[in-house]
């Protein structure tokens, strides 16, 4: 389907008066119609600028001959929405972007699309949509955040987060608290660090359905209104050789994307979001599959929460294309790959390089020899969980202890701040994956609460939710089944001993087969208590080991 269904011919004068009635000219509505997707609101720091980012792709539409349609979209702050009911519906936003995207250009027989995201899930939203639409798409979000400063000090919000934990550990007073949350996000842009909105921004590159610098150019530079309007212009050339997401996203540019992800240390969240987007486009791709991606690609980037760096100085070190030239030099990637610029992969990364080694490691000395993140299996998570390995203290990758069981993340907030943990004990926080939540929370509050009390090399933490691309530690999530599937993690007890190694990717816990069944027998599904979209969500979202996917 393209615009000549809805403006061509006779029987489409109603459809042609109607477009008039917007203003359009007859040689605007010959033109091919371009959906320009804003998801502006002034409630998203990483979205209050995005009215200027749809201006500048407009321009570039109009150069190139196309006429622009813009319509909106919604998007969640994961940060605004965390540790309470809030953070709920975050994961959930994913599908109703995704679904009115769909809306939206079928019912009005769009062209072409330019998707304009910025923050978590806005991101993957708009690249599932891209994918199940399938018509020539390009994305160019809003951009990074710059970090902060405080005392000469790069900070950002997860440096607040941890902050909450030293107060009520007196390692920091109230007036210092304030004056980091004054200073943290100094302006517009998703988070500064490698968190989940930078990390998917990342993966637009790593993916091809955007150009380079997209992933890393800041929100507030010069540069990000040049490269929306070349990404206006480049649609157009998108839509003239009839190039769309099916011949872009292929299983050799998931392959790639998943190495990218890996040497950059992303968020573990990118986990669920690839596989979602896989699922739109098509493509087998599941845990195994990000495992053996793992083993085999060395960590060449340790940015926030990871190390002390921000997506700025990834940006001034090279950005992601040249990350993909230093794994393109042990053939880590595909090449031939296409991409929104026309080119492939390769002929893309020959011209970018590595300006600075300590922000990107030279392939020959990487921070680690296999990714940062790492799938664990186990008779606690048969179906897999996710752990961003590259922000875990070195003697905690392997880790052994009590458990101390929370239904729930409020209940585990309360202990942590109350000072009820005890050094040693892994933490296990159930019912709040896909469906027991619903809606999968980030646990952002719990893991830094810890990080900021300096339990973050005692403690382990996993749970069936999920942690926010900002979270650091022996922090593991997505575990499967969830426990309001009757996973495993439903029948683990205060005390159990629970035995994690990310070298070899282990989750155990220790309890012999006639207990675990007595503990069966014994247990109740949770009975729930949703209502609205979250009662609609939780009857058709899937595991967190297929992307928690949406099938009706």
């Amino acid at each position: 389907m393209n615009s000549n269904n809805v403006k061509l011919g006779v029987e489409k004068a109603p459809h042609r008066s109607l477009m008039k009635a917007l203003g359009l000219t007859n040689e605007e509505i010959e033109k091919p119609l371009i959906g320009v997707v804003n998801s502006f609101n002034e409630i998203v720091p990483g979205h209050k600028h995005l009215r200027e980012i749809a201006e500048a792709v407009k321009k570039g539409v109009i150069m190139e001959g196309g006429t622009p349609l813009e319509f909106p979209s919604i998007s969640v702050c994961d940060g605004i929405a965390m540790n309470h009911e809030g953070m709920k519906y975050s994961l959930v936003s994913r599908e109703i972007i995704a679904d009115s995207i769909e809306v939206m250009t079928r019912a009005h027989g769009l062209d072409g699309l330019v998707m304009i995201p910025s923050c978590d899930k806005s991101v993957p939203g708009m690249m599932m949509a891209a994918a199940r639409i399938d018509i020539p798409t390009i994305v160019v979000s809003g951009g990074p955040m710059l970090a902060g400063k405080v005392k000469g000090n790069k900070v950002d919000l997860s440096t607040v987060f941890e902050a909450v934990g030293a107060v009520s550990a007196g390692t920091m007073s109230e007036e210092e608290l304030y004056d980091l949350e004054d200073k943290a996000c100094p302006g517009c842009g998703s988070c500064s660090g490698m968190f989940t909105a930078n990390s998917m921004n990342c993966m637009t590159e790593a993916l091809g359905l955007a150009l380079p610098g997209n992933g890393t150019t800041p929100a507030v530079y010069a540069d990000r209104i040049r490269l929306a309007k070349y990404s206006g212009m480049a649609v157009m050339n998108l839509v003239r050789e009839n190039i769309t997401p099916s011949q872009i996203l292929t299983e050799d540019a998931f392959n790639n994307a998943l190495a990218v992800d890996m040497a950059l240390g992303c968020s573990s969240n990118t986990v669920l979001h690839l596989l979602a987007i896989a699922y739109e486009a098509g493509i087998e791709m599941n845990l195994d599959i990000i495992n053996h991606i793992s083993e085999k690609t060395p960590n060449l980037c340790r940015l926030r929460p990871a190390g002390p760096y921000h997506i700025e100085d990834l940006h001034d070190a090279g950005g992601i294309m040249a990350v993909a030239n230093e794994l393109s030099k042990k053939g880590l990637l595909n090449l031939d790959t296409k991409n929104v610029t026309g080119k492939t992969l390769g002929e893309v990364v020959s011209h970018y390089r590595v300006l600075d080694n300590k922000i990107i490691a030279s392939i020959d000395a990487p921070y680690s020899e296999t990714g940062g993140i790492a799938i664990l299996k186990g008779n606690l998570a048969p179906d897999g969980a996710v752990v961003k390995r590259s922000a875990v203290a070195e003697e905690m990758l392997k880790h052994k202890g009590p458990a101390r069981v929370f239904d729930g993340e409020d209940a585990a907030v309360d202990a942590i701040l109350g000072g009820k943990i005890n050094k040693g004990e892994v933490l296990v926080i159930r019912y709040e994956g896909p469906k027991g939540g619903p809606g999968m929370r980030e646990m952002l509050t719990p893991t830094s609460a810890l990080a900021g009390m300096g339990l973050d090399k005692d403690v382990a933490l996993l749970t069936d939710g999920r942690f926010s691309g900002a979270t650091r530690g022996a922090s593991i999530g997505h575990v499967s089944p969830e426990a309001s599937e009757g996973g495993p993690i439903a029948f683990v007890e205060d005390g159990d001993e629970i035995q994690i190694d990310m070298v070899n990717g282990l989750l155990d816990f220790k309890i012999d087969e006639k207990t675990l069944q007595m503990r069966k027998s014994k247990w109740q599904p949770k009975v729930s208590t949703a209502k609205g979209y979250l009662a609609k969500y939780e009857k058709i979202v899937t595991s967190a080991s297929t992307g928690a996917t949406c099938k009706p």
